[in-house]
Order: structure tokens, then sequence, then C-alpha cells
């Protein structure tokens, strides 16, 4: 037997350093995630295609650009905002839009953001042909400067007021006078609307260019709510606007239709249902009718209704009733031969599109099945054919569909397993599909009719070698059945190192809201690399999303009807049970985290489930719906005058007495969405509990808490939160001692 060599001692370190799990990999810093964003994956914006169907144009810095989709060379530069910069024009180029027929484009510069979506700016239309730049409204900044499909008018708002402008007499004519702030809005929408029903430009014009429909707010009768901003002055500076919280006055809407010719409005006639809400209006292709949303208060009955633009007369084109709710979308299209249009309803229990005639009669289910459509991409009319996005195979993957308005001939678009979504040019020639799962950063490619690969735009190869460079773990699935004997979806990435026979810790994180899904086959974005950090650190991080999560049928997204909080917390308390019964975890050290409805879910959590939570954060949470506002609120809950138990029963100002482990709340106190209200009454009820609890207020910060360090703070925070009070700290009563 031959005598075996001992190798030297440096050579084997090297060669354990040079093994699989020995590989020296990189430590993920939350500078690396926060401060220098080098872990950012690159993005292809919303695509801005021409009506050629193959060209498209792009900002680059202060000009626009167009450029060839097939190949992404840059054709022609259409416009450089430094060589038109005057006593009107800054120069500065923040948005831009076409018109109709592309003759013209609205530049939108210097834009100042109010609220989530909305935003004012000075406008000016640029003329392609004569080159000549106008301004809209030269002497103060507008919203929602939008060109006439004729491209010879731009209707805008201003102090609550609509006006045009006319572009060849350079005249502009106010449509309504009565506007007034905190009072009165013509053409935009109000907080409240802009918010839940997701959209702010509430004017649209008619095809033929002659009319212009628009809501009208009257908030008069809404209460206030006044934020403390603080910024270095004497004083501080207040904001007071129009927030209608649970059970308060709406804003009366009502609908008007604008006659160019005539100088003429007539108001719509929607009938004598009380306090309603108008969540959309659409032109039909028949300039002589618009399409009102008109919805009911309780949001479970929602009509369709034609407009006599001559008259505001209506007529009912649909009805939709649910025992629960409906969801508004603008998934309505109305196809330019005049007689049908396509709509999306969860009528059968899942979510699936329809083909109407403009009478209102069903001519078919276009799609069908147990499984939901997840988003609505157009109808291309010369080929007969809609596009689509579906949770077809399950609910964890969504891809990409066509079929024809038979209902007949469905193909798959998508490529690969994981989430796909789609962008199609005007003609639907091309399209540009991203692609992402739960370990791969987002790809964007171009295919043509047939789906054949043209070219890739971006393949984030960069941040697909940071994930080797740092050694990230992988991301895997798992399922399981809670006590009740509800089948739930998980994620989990296991710690660096990873032994079978160990006892790690356990961060959950998780948003639950109604209809929202974060268990996806899909890029979990930049908190992807915390969660990595964490693993890193030695955390099983898991996320589990319970009944009420989106993308299995209505049932099971609706079935928290009345009682927000309920469920998702008992799921979420299984969840934190199942994975504190695997053989690798640390029962006694189980933390749950959560921003928003997330952050509802964890204060939840760590009160109903003292036995199983030892920490939790909570970020902007709300604490109790009744201090939330109308339309998301009774969406789901119906007012408190109507339903105290579901409102008592699930709002952790009530349970602050069971506080037994560590808890982490966090808000900024220029949140206009969730406002502050909600962490300083949350704060008292543990203070009167004698609850010891680590509170942080970022002032000034809105929803999102960002800007001058304040997420690279907030999750220095938060991580030093978790080393301290979940993996090492000793579990606490919750009192000071």
């Amino acid at each position: 037997m031959k005598t075996a060599k001992v190798l030297p001692l440096f050579i084997m370190c090297f060669l354990i350093w040079l093994s699989p799990k020995g590989i020296a990999q990189k430590d993920i810093t939350l500078e690396d995630i926060w401060k220098t964003y080098s872990f950012s994956t690159k993005s292809v914006p919303g695509f801005n295609f021409m009506k050629d169907g193959r060209h498209y144009t792009r900002r680059n810095a202060n000009a626009i650009a167009m450029y060839d989709l097939t190949t992404g060379e840059q054709k022609e530069e259409l416009f450089n905002a430094s060589n038109y910069k005057n006593e009107d024009f800054s120069g500065n180029l923040s948005s831009y839009s076409f018109s109709s027929d592309e003759s013209k484009i609205m530049i939108k510069s210097e834009t100042e953001q109010i609220y989530r979506r909305s935003s004012r700016a000075f406008f000016h239309v640029f003329d392609r042909k004569s080159k000549t730049m106008t301004a809209v409204n030269p002497d103060s900044k507008v919203q929602y400067a939008t060109l006439s499909p004729d491209a010879k008018k731009v209707a805008f708002v201003k102090n609550n007021n609509l006006y045009y402008l006319d572009l060849e007499s350079k005249e502009t004519t106010a449509i309504t006078t009565d506007g007034e702030i905190n009072a009165i809005i013509n053409g935009s929408t109000d907080w409240v609307y802009e918010e839940e029903f997701a959209f702010v430009k509430a004017f649209e014009w008619s095809v033929d260019s002659r009319k212009v429909a628009f809501i009208r707010f009257d908030e008069r009768e809404v209460p206030e709510f006044t934020m403390t901003m603080h910024k270095g002055d004497l004083y501080p500076e207040y904001i007071t606007w129009k927030y209608p919280k649970v059970g308060e006055k709406n804003a009366d809407v009502s609908v008007h239709i604008y006659d160019l010719n005539k100088n003429k409005t007539v108001q719509v006639d929607l009938g004598p249902m009380d306090d309603m809400y108008v969540p959309r209006i659409k032109w039909t292709n028949n300039p002589k009718n618009l399409c009102v949303f008109r919805m009911n208060r309780h949001q479970n009955e929602l009509q369709l209704l034609l407009a006599d633009a001559r008259n505001g007369r209506t007529s009912l084109l649909l009805q939709e009733k649910n025992q629960y709710y409906i969801d508004i979308t603008d998934d309505l299209t109305f196809l330019k031969n005049g007689k049908e249009f396509v709509w999306t309803s969860e009528r059968d229990g899942y979510n699936h599109i329809y083909l109407y005639d403009m009478k209102g009669k069903l001519k078919k289910q276009l799609t069908q099945g147990a499984y939901d459509v997840t988003s609505f991409y157009g109808v291309d009319e010369k080929n007969k054919r809609i596009y689509y996005q579906a949770a077809k195979t399950s609910p964890l993957v969504k891809d990409v569909y066509s079929m024809n308005l038979k209902g007949k001939k469905e193909e798959k678009l998508s490529q690969a397993p994981g989430t796909t979504r789609a962008q199609f040019s005007s003609t639907f020639d091309y399209n540009v599909l991203s692609h992402s799962a739960l370990n791969s950063p987002a790809t964007y490619k171009v295919y043509d009719r047939e789906q054949n690969l043209v070219r890739v735009i971006e393949d984030n190869s960069r941040v697909a070698q940071l994930q080797k460079d740092y050694g990230t773990l992988p991301v895997e699935f798992f399922s399981f059945k809670t006590s009740e004997g509800i089948g739930l979806n998980g994620w989990m990435i296991k710690p660096k190192d990873f032994s079978s026979s160990g006892k790690y810790p356990v961060f959950m994180t998780q948003y639950s809201g109604p209809g929202s899904q974060q268990v996806t086959d899909a890029w979990k974005g930049t908190n992807y690399w915390w969660y990595q950090m964490l693993a890193q650190k030695g955390y099983v991080v898991a996320c589990v999303d319970p009944r009420g999560t989106g993308a299995r049928g209505e049932e099971f997204k609706k079935m928290t009807y009345l009682e927000l909080g309920k469920y998702e917390t008992i799921d979420q308390i299984e969840a934190a049970k199942y994975l504190g019964s695997l053989p690798y975890t640390d029962e006694s050290k189980i933390g749950i985290f959560g921003w928003s409805y997330g952050g509802y879910m964890s204060s939840l959590c760590i009160l109903k489930g003292n036995d199983v939570f030892k920490a939790a954060i909570a970020v902007a949470p709300v604490t109790s719906w009744k201090w939330y506002d109308t339309i998301y609120t009774e969406r789901y809950m119906r007012t408190l005058k109507e339903n105290e138990s579901g409102y008592n029963d699930n709002s952790p100002i009530y349970f602050a007495d069971r506080l037994r482990g560590n808890y982490l709340l966090v808000h900024g106190d220029g949140d206009d969405n969730v406002h502050y209200q909600h962490t300083v009454e949350m704060s008292n009820a543990l203070i009167s509990a004698n609850k010891q609890f680590d509170t942080y207020v970022y002032p000034n910060r809105n929803h999102g808490i960002y800007g001058d360090n304040a997420r690279l703070h907030l999750y220095t925070k938060m991580t030093n939160f978790l080393e301290d009070k979940l993996k090492g700290g000793q579990w606490t009563s919750g009192v000071e001692n």
C-alpha cells in the first residue's frame, strides 16, 4: 500500500475555499442596496409605439428619439428641448405624448408631484411640421393637458376648472368657472378617487373632437384632514385637503358634456341612485354616445350607461351585481365596427373576458375555466384576436395568450415558465415580452407576430452575475395545509451554509391585502437583496399568501369580505406554526414584517399570535379601518355603523394589551394615505396597556418613506431590530420591568 501524501495546510485551505460551499462570497450590505443601488435591475419602460407598428419613441435626457423596434437603431431625433428654450419654456423635458395623427407632440416640463398620481406642470405643443412651440398656459402650471384627436385643440385643468386652447386662434375658453380649492373640482379627481380608483384626469375628448365630457366633484361637505410638515421654519406648514373617512360624506359627483361649437354644457342623467361613484367615463366610437360607469356606495352594483351627448339622456348598456364587491378596471374596449365591446368580469367566479353587442347582449364568453385572467392587453381588430395574461397553469405563474374573437384557437405566447408580461405595437405585429422568475431578474425580448425572436433588448446579465458574485441562495416554493385544510403557497430562502440539523430564526415577510400576491414565480425587486442579506446572516426568510389574495378565483379572494384581517391573520399564524415545526427552524424565534396592509397584518399577528411571534415590524400600518378612506374600506367592510364587529374584532388598537414580543412601529408623518394618526393611536393604546415597544417617525415622508437616506436609514433600523430582538435578544413580556 502506498503512503498517502499530506498536503500542505495552505493548499487544503485553498481547496476548501474553492469548494462549492466554501467559495468566498461577498457580503451584501444595506449600503449596496439602498445607497449605491448596486443591485438595481434595468427595466424597459412602457413603449410609445408609433402608428406604423414598427417604430417607437423614447426620451433621451432632454430629447425625443425614434427607434426601429426590430433593430434598436435610432432612426431620427424628433425633438430636442434644448433647441427651443425661451422665456416660456425652460428647455427641460419631463414627459411627452403624441396627437392621434402624430403631427404634434405634447411636451410636459417642470413637473410638480401632488399626490401618488396627480401632478401639475408647464405644457407646450410642438408642431412637427412647422417646428414651432405653443405654450398651453404660459403664466402658471396646469394639469393633464391633452390634445384633441384632430390635434387642433388642447383641454386642461387649472385651479379646479376645465379649459381648452384653440391652437389656431390661440384663444383659451373656460368650460367651467365654478372651480374652487377644497370645494369644486372640474375635470380632475379628488384625493380618494385618485388613490382608490387609480385615475386623475376626469375629462375625455369625443372621437370627433367636438365635445369634452368631464366629471365634476362637489366636495364642500367632505371632512378635511390636515398634515403638519416641519421644514425648518419658525412655524410648521399645514396642508389641508378633503379626505372622506369611513361612513363620512363623499363628494357629490356629476357628469357633463361640453359642446365646443355650441359653447353649451349638458348634464348627464345618472338616475336616482344616491351616494354613487363614477369611477370611469369613456367615449364610444360613436361621438354621440358617452359610456359612464355608475356604481353604488357599497360597490357591489355597477352599471354601464350610454349617454346621448346631445341631451344627456341615458340608457342601460350593462349591469353587474355581486354579493361581495366589484373591482374597477380599464378593461372595456369598444370595437371600431361600432357593434360590439369587450369586457372583463368575475361573473362566473373567475375573472374572464366577454364579448357583448352594443345593446348589452352577451355574444360570447371568450375565456373560461378555473383560472383568472390577470391582465387584458387589447384587441387586434384587423386580425380579430384578443391578447391577455392569465394564471392558467398555476396561481404562481402568469403567461401571455392570444385567442380569436370567437373564443377559439388560443395560443400561448410565453417562452419560459415564470411571469411574463407583454407590450404590443399599435398594429400587434410585434410584441415585447418581459419575463422573470423567482430567481431570475427580468429579460426583455422583441418577438414578431409568429413569436419568432427578433432581438433581446435587455437580459440583466449584470445582475445575474452579481447573484453569483454574492452567492445568492435559491428561493424555493413550498405549500402546506392549515388545520382547517386550506392549501396555502409560500416561498423560502434557507440560510447561508444551511444545515438540516441547525436551528435558525425565521423572518416572515408578507402583504396579504385583498387580491394581492407576493408568492409568484417572479423577481422580487430590490427587497430580494435584503432577504438575501438576512439569509446570509442566518435567517430562514419566508413568505406566505393567505386567504384573500389573488389569482385563485373570486371565492378565495373575497372570502375576507366584511372581516378584513381575520382570516389573513389566522393563516399567517398557521404559516408561522408550520415554519416553526420544520426540523431546522427555531420556533421560539419567529418574526414577521409588513408595510401598509402588511404592517396592519404584522401588528395583528404579534398581538393575536403572541405565543407564536417573537418580533414584528409594522411600517405605515392601518391600525383601525375606521380611520381609512371610504372607497377602499367600505368596498371590503361596509361602514362602521353597518359592521361594527368586523371593524373592532380585527383592529390592532383593541388588542394592544396582548403584546408579549418585540414590536417596531414605523411611520412617515407626511403620509397622505395611511395617516400618521394610525401610529399615534396605536402608540396610545400600547402606552395605556403599559407595553414597551420601539417606534420610528420619518418627518415629512409620505407612505413610501424615501428621500435623503430615509430608505437606508429605515432598513438599517429594521435589520438591527431583527438582529437584536429576534435572533439575539431575549423574549420580552412587552412590559417595562
